[in-house]
This record gives structure tokens, C-alpha cells and sequence, in this order.
């Protein structure tokens, strides 16, 4: 692939400025330079949010929405269906990107562009069902009803390695719900962003938007610190790590603001003997190894039964022998880089911290060097052999290291699975159905997905996302999720001619 052409056909340039109101882009900041993980070639810079940049965003998104919130919900889902079909017609370019500037897979970047454009679908229909309920009322010739109105400027933070979905699984939400949006990108993909925005500029332009209905603010942690201490942002839509969530909670929480998080994942496959072998393997690895283990939902434990530990710990292996790494944009390639050198030696530490604790190294990792692997981000899939109470266990690495456990009742595997402080993604497999029912009753898993007979990661936009405990316990895209971005509101009328008062009170006068 050319990737200057799919630079030029994003609107890419070689210093862009980093701030948008809408087309209008600026930035007085100090330059990011974007690095590829895939050869370590500079692609471009772009200029980053001071202060003042912040707070010219931050009118002109105010501004906006007291026009945006007047448009009634089909006219705005109509602009995201429009926003949906110029996703489409750049779906290749802007999944080129997604593979160079983060490092998945070239698949895995249109997998991500089809995402937006799924969510833009589901949005469109959403915005034609934001329903309240209505009640009996107990007074006499009084009707009660509830409805959802718009909050307001909804703040996104995103990670780096969906540089794009997640940003618009909130958005095709909030647009929809009479919301703006103000999107404070990773560092480490920042030019995502700018691809995004100038693809939304052309509907925006076409439709005689307000400016300010999206906005994007790159820059580093102090850009987030403006954002989630901001009164005027009722809701900040965080994805990250535990640590920097209950940093944005914290804060959020101070002024009394609402909060969606999306944090760390420790997900693990329970294999029980039921299950089909010709589904775990591959499923395994793509969970494991998908993104290069850098999705908050890949799949970091197996726990196997004690009678067929063996068996699958060898088909893994032999399974892992075939993992072809190497340039992401190359499709018969099934692994790319990590995100950076950073990411390779958390990825190192945490291999030495299995041996140190008592574990084992069975498919042995490292740093691939040589021909191909320049840019030092490349690593080799590992999987070690470990008991559930390992420390390094316990904790997220974001990188391709499968630990395997044994278990011997069911019982015993469900408290291993959810023996750990995130509550994400969960899976079984297995053909029993009182298995396969017991760990999706209340007594099993505690995780926001649980599934049965498919991995951990993969999940499709019509069900909500999220997970429980130090997941930070939001959901995002499908299901009711956009009751997120509006805020309740419950309305009693008195269509009477006298003032009865509830409960019957007495105020005679």
C-alpha cells in the first residue's frame, strides 16, 4: 500500500494542526510527531491544545449545542446516517491508517472502520426510539410521563488501540441524543483523529451544521485534566487504564459530574471437557493474539480442565508455531507490532515476573530484531504456565502473553475466573448446557460480557459494552447505552380543575 496516497486521500499533510472546531483547525501547542510501529518512520505531526485552545474549543462546543439540541432526533440521526456512508467510502484508506499509525492488523483496521459505520447505523435507527415511559398517576385527571433531553458537551478520551471506534460509538450516540462532542485523542494515534474529523467536515458542511458540533482537542495527560475538572462538560466517556479511570472518576466526581468508564480487562476462557476443540484453538489465538494483545478485551487466561489440560496446552503450542508476524498492512501476516518500545518492555518485565514468581515459560517470547523488525516494536506471542494467584496475573499486561491454569469443578474455574479485580470479558466453552447455563446464571460470571463458545473479544455494536468493578462499570454502544448521554427528566400534568396533592396531603387554605 501506498501510504502516502492514503495520507492525501484522509487529508493527512506533514504538519497538521491539531485542534478542530469543526474545519476550523488551529493548535498553539507543542508538536506531537506520529511514529509508525510498523517500520518506525516518522508520518506527520501535529500541534497540540493549550489552555486557550481549550477554552476557544469549549465556547464555540457550548455555542453549538444550544442550536444542535433544537433539531429534532430523526434530522440529527439523518446526519449520522450520512456520516455512516462517508465512513464507507473511505473505509479502506481510513483502515490503512488505523493499521500504520497503531499496528493491528490491516483486517483488524477495517474491522474497526466497519465498527463506525455499524454503530452510525445502529444510531440512525436509534434516533428515531429515545422512549420515555408513562405512569397512572394516583391523583385524579393527572397523566405522568418521563422523557430524555440532551446533556449537553459530552467529553471523549480514547486509548490508542481502537484510535477510532470508541470515539464513535460515543458520538454516533451523543450526536443523535441532541449532544456535542469535544474528543481528546491518544498521543500515540493522534492522526486518526484528523482523518475522522475532516471526513465529518464534508457532512457537517453539506448539512450547515454548527461548528462546534464536533471537536477535537490533541494533546497530552494536562488536556484530559481540563477536560474532566470542566463544569461545562457534563459527561466525560474515558476508555484507559484503571490507574488514569479512577484518576477521571475522581475528578469528575468532585463537581458531581457523570463519569463512563472503560478500563483494564483480565479475561479469561474457561475450557471445560465439553467443549469442541476445533472452536477453542482458534478462538484462543485470536483473543490472545489479536491486535497483538493489545485489546481490552483479549483473552489473557485459560483456565482448563485437569483431563484435558494437556491436550489443548499442545495444540496451543502447536497452534502458536504458526503465527506468521511481521508488517500489519501485509494480510498474510497475522500479528504487528506493539504500540511502542514502551509496550515492549512492559511485555519483557512481565515475562521475567512469571519465572520470579514461581511460574513457567512454555512458549518462549522476545524481541524480534532484524529485517522487517526495525522499528523494535515487534514481539513473539508467548504463553507460560502459572497458577491464578501470581501477582503478574493478577494484573493487565497489554501485550500477547496467554497464561494457562488447571481447575477440577466448575465451581472452582468461575472463582477463578473471577478471582481478579477487572470484570470485562468472560467466556466458556463448551457443548453442556447446564455448564454453559451456570456460568451465565448470577452465580457465575461477574464480567459485563459473558459468552458461550466464542472468545473474549470480537464484540458486535448491538449489545452494550462494558464491564464491572475496576472496568469501571460503563457501557457504550448498543442496547440502551444512549440513555448515557441524555439526561431523565419526570413530567406531571394536571389537565383538572382542582390541586389534588399526593399521598393524599391536606393544605387547606
Amino acid at each position: 500500500m501506498n501510504i502516502q496516497h492514503i495520507l492525501a486521500d484522509l487529508g493527512i499533510q506533514d504538519h497538521n494542526p491539531g485542534v478542530m472546531i469543526g474545519a476550523e483547525a488551529f493548535g498553539s501547542g507543542a508538536n506531537i510527531e506520529s511514529h509508525s510501529p510498523v517500520d518506525g518512520k516518522r508520518i506527520a505531526s501535529l500541534s497540540t491544545a493549550t489552555s486557550d485552545d481549550y477554552e476557544r474549543v469549549m465556547d464555540a462546543a457550548t455555542e453549538a449545542f444550544v442550536e444542535w439540541r433544537k433539531w429534532t432526533a430523526p434530522q440529527r440521526g439523518e446526519v449520522v446516517r450520512q456520516y455512516g456512508d462517508a465512513l464507507r467510502a473511505k473505509k479502506e484508506s481510513l483502515g490503512a491508517l488505523v493499521s500504520y499509525e497503531m499496528g493491528k492488523s490491516y483486517q483488524e483496521g477495517l474491522g474497526e472502520v466497519q465498527e463506525m459505520i455499524d454503530i452510525c447505523d445502529f444510531a440512525v435507527g436509534q434516533s428515531r426510539q429515545l422512549y420515555g415511559l408513562t405512569m397512572h398517576s394516583e391523583r385524579p385527571n393527572h397523566r405522568m410521563y418521563e422523557q430524555y433531553h440532551p446533556l449537553g458537551v459530552v467529553g471523549i478520551i480514547s486509548a490508542f488501540n481502537f484510535p477510532v471506534a470508541v470515539w464513535c460509538w460515543n458520538t454516533a450516540l451523543a450526536w443523535i441524543a441532541g449532544d456535542v462532542c469535544v474528543w481528546k485523542p491518544s498521543e500515540k494515534a493522534p492522526l486518526c483523529s484528523i482523518a475522522c474529523q475532516h471526513i465529518w467536515n464534508e457532512v457537517a458542511e453539506a448539512n450547515n451544521l454548527p461548528a462546534g458540533t464536533s471537536c477535537i482537542v490533541n494533546g497530552d495527560y494536562t488536556v484530559g485534566e481540563m477536560m474532566t475538572a470542566d463544569r461545562r462538560v457534563p459527561l466525560v466517556s474515558a476508555t484507559g487504564s484503571i490507574r488514569m479511570g479512577k484518576i477521571v472518576a475522581q475528578a469528575v466526581a468532585a463537581r458531581l459530574g457523570r463519569s463512563l468508564l472503560e478500563l483494564g480487562g483480565n479475561n479469561a476462557i474457561i475450557i471445560t471437557p465439553e467443549a469442541d476443540l476445533k472452536m477453542v484453538i482458534p478462538a484462543t489465538v485470536f483473543g490472545a493474539v489479536g491486535t497483538c494483545g493489545q485489546r481490552c478485551t483479549s483473552t489473557r487466561r485459560l483456565i482448563i480442565h485437569s483431563s484435558i489440560y494437556d491436550k489443548v496446552r499442545d495444540q496451543l503450542t502447536q497452534a502458536y508455531k504458526q503465527i506468521r508476524i511481521g508488517d500489519p498492512l501485509d494480510e498474510n501476516n497475522h500479528v504487528g507490532p506493539l504500540i511502542d518500545t514502551d509496550a515492549v518492555a512492559q511485555y519483557e518485565r512481565a515475562l521475567e515476573a512469571v519465572v520470579e514468581q514461581g511460574g513457567s515459560v512454555l512458549v518462549p517470547g522476545g524481541r524480534l530484531e532484524g529485517a522487517g523488525y526495525e522499528s523494535g516494536c515487534y514481539v513473539k506471542p508467548a504463553i507460560a504456565e502459572v497458577t491464578n494467584d501470581l501477582e503478574i496475573v493478577q494484573h493487565e499486561t497489554f501485550a500477547p502473553i496467554l497464561y494457562l491454569m488447571k481447575y477440577d469443578t466448575l465451581d472452582e474455574a468461575i472463582a477463578m475466573q473471577n478471582g481478579v479485580v477487572q470484570g470485562l470479558s468472560s467466556a466458556i466453552m463448551t457443548n453442556n448446557v447446564r455448564e454453559a447455563e451456570a456460568f451465565l446464571s448470577c452465580a457465575g460470571s461477574d464480567c459485563g460480557i459473558a459468552n458461550v463458545n466464542i472468545g473474549t473479544s470480537g464484540a458486535e455494536i448491538g449489545g452494550a459494552f462494558g464491564g464491572e468493578k475496576e472496568t469501571g462499570g460503563g457501557r457504550e454502544s448498543g442496547s440502551d447505552a444512549w440513555k448515557a448521554y441524555m439526561r431523565r427528566q419526570t413530567n406531571t400534568i394536571n389537565y383538572g380543575s382542582d390541586l389534588p396533592l399526593a399521598q393524599g396531603i391536606k393544605f387547606d387554605l
